[in-house]
C-alpha cells in the first residue's frame, strides 16, 4: 500500500463496523489465521455475510486466504496495515505552509 488509492480502499474496507470485527479477530488469531466457520462462530455472522465482509477485506488487500483442501484459511496481512499506517504517518508533524495570502 503506497499510494492514497490503495490506503482508502483498506480504510474504507475497515469502516464497516462487522468488517472491523472480523479484521480484528484475525489480527487476535494471528499468523495462524482462521477457517471461516471458525470467524462465523466468533461474530454470530451467517456465513453469507460473512463470505461478502471477507470479500471486501480480501479486495481491499488486508486478508489474505489460503486454500487447505475443503477449508479456507484468513489471515490478517499485517504487512498491508503496517504499509497503510506508514503512509498515514509518514509526513507527521513536517509542518504546513500557510497558503492563504492574508495569513501573514
Amino acid at each position: 500500500m503506497k499510494n492514497t488509492t490503495t490506503t482508502a480502499r483498506a480504510l474504507a474496507a475497515l469502516g464497516h463496523e462487522a468488517r472491523l470485527d472480523v479484521f480484528r479477530l484475525l489480527v487476535r488469531a494471528g499468523d495462524d489465521g482462521l477457517i471461516v466457520g471458525d470467524i462465523a462462530a466468533h461474530t454470530e455472522l451467517a456465513l453469507s455475510t460473512l463470505s461478502h465482509h471477507l470479500r471486501t477485506l480480501v479486495s481491499a488487500g488486508l486478508v489474505t486466504q489460503e486454500r487447505r483442501g475443503r477449508e479456507v484459511v484468513n489471515r490478517a496481512d499485517f504487512k498491508a496495515v503496517d504499509a497503510a499506517l506508514t503512509f498515514l504517518t509518514a509526513e507527521c508533524c513536517q509542518g504546513v505552509a500557510l497558503i492563504r495570502e492574508d495569513a501573514a
